[in-house]
């Protein structure tokens, strides 16, 4: 089975299984209307942007684009995962978008909004 394009929805990574599994909810209306989309962790836990990249080469896919779960484009957006990207595209032969961190996306200042309005109303 050959994938055309996968996306993979990237967060931070934590030890904590409550903070992966608060990331692994809110990713999950995606992940089950995108057709191809995943969920994968910059550092610290299961599974790696790295294992994801090798997972779906061996089965066809070589485009991605990660979309970052982050706030803020910090250090790690402008520098440690470009680098992982780059190391990734080499090794795997596959082409890697980064796509600005959805912090970035008025979006989700509109849910944060309807987020504060519920506390209010509660």
């Amino acid at each position: 089975m050959t994938m055309s394009r996968k996306t993979v929805l990237l967060a931070h990574g934590s030890s904590d299984d409550n903070w992966r599994q608060t990331f692994e909810a809110l990713a999950a209306p995606t992940l089950e209307s995108v057709a191809d989309s995943v969920i994968a962790y910059m550092e610290l836990c299961e599974p790696s942007l790295e294992q994801i990249v090798a997972e779906s080469v061996a089965l066809g896919c070589r485009e991605f684009v990660v979309v970052p779960l982050f706030l803020a484009a910090g250090r790690h957006l402008r520098k440690d995962v470009p680098d992982m990207i780059r190391s990734l595209e080499k090794t795997y032969s596959a082409t890697i978008n980064l796509s600005p961190p959805i912090g970035e996306n008025p979006h989700l200042g509109l849910a944060i909004r309807a987020v504060v309005e519920d506390t209010l109303e509660a």
